[in-house]
């Protein structure tokens, strides 16, 4: 009895450190990538706090490691699908400057629902951009303002750098002296061009970039060839082409852009 006893305590024991040592296992599984860097549920008391939170940490055109709900790895269309038509907000877990880690966070069922939308609308613009990577860029034939002709032809062999906007859009015009910065950082590399097409006439552009000069070669009224043919809805957009005219990334701003170039241009 005594010897059954004692077998049968082992066994618990042996039982018990197995159960430790999975619960264990799952727990470091989920942690390895680090904790939130900020309170997922508390980021959701107001509109503006995730609003704010959200322009500066989440940056989805950017590289970087997806995690679902319960902190499984997956692909970057499942996660940027699932910002689109799910009931998840995406928040950067803790990680080295340059490591980029975004984990989905159930919406809370009081949060305000502009949340929501901002989110999924979000999600939809980042994930059409996504597709668009690794597809070749429509075939084009432009004029810029000072006559100079542009064509896929006469680019290839050099990366396209492309801003599209137009003149009353404001953060179009606002993220102007950075990119005026990026041109001059790489004035000396001749496979790099930078071109821009906004949606406005010539003769309205000529008058607006001379208060608000801008270095890219500008291309006037682009507005249905971004409507049709790039079917685009949010601006600014910035493409970069790989050298071969392959669309290598689509970008919603600056910040964005001035990383992805960085890369393009060490390839």
């Amino acid at each position: 009895m005594e010897s059954n006893t004692m077998f049968s305590g082992s066994m618990q024991k042996f039982f018990s450190l197995i159960t430790f040592l999975f619960i264990f296992s799952i727990s470091s599984a989920q942690n390895k990538f680090g904790n939130p860097e900020v309170d997922p549920i508390q980021i959701q008391k107001t509109y503006e706090s995730w609003s704010a939170y959200q322009n500066k940490n989440i940056m989805l055109s950017r590289d970087f490691t997806p995690l679902d709900f319960s902190s499984k790895e997956i692909s970057k269309e499942t996660f940027l699908d699932q910002l689109a038509n799910g009931n998840f907000i995406p928040i950067r877990l803790k990680s080295e400057t340059a490591v980029y880690v975004y984990k989905l966070f159930k919406i809370q069922p009081k949060t305000d629902t502009s949340i929501k939308a901002t989110i999924n609308q979000i999600g939809f613009d980042a994930y059409k951009n996504y597709k668009m990577e690794g597809t070749a860029f429509p075939p084009f034939s432009f004029k810029d303002l000072n006559g100079n002709l542009v064509t896929n032809e006469s680019m290839k062999g050099k990366i396209i750098v492309i801003k599209c906007w137009y003149i009353h859009c404001a953060p179009c015009i606002r993220e102007f002296p950075q990119v005026n910065k990026l041109v001059a950082e790489y004035k000396d590399r001749k496979d790099i061009v930078f071109i821009s097409l906004a949606e406005d006439s010539s003769e309205q552009l000529k008058t607006f970039l001379a208060r608000k000069p801008l270095s890219y070669s500008v291309i006037p009224d682009m507005k249905e060839y971004m409507n049709d043919s790039l079917q685009l809805n949010s601006f600014p957009t910035h493409f970069i082409l790989n050298k071969e005219g392959i669309i290598a990334k689509v970008l919603p701003n600056f910040e964005s852009l001035e990383v992805a170039l960085a890369k393009e241009s060490k390839l």
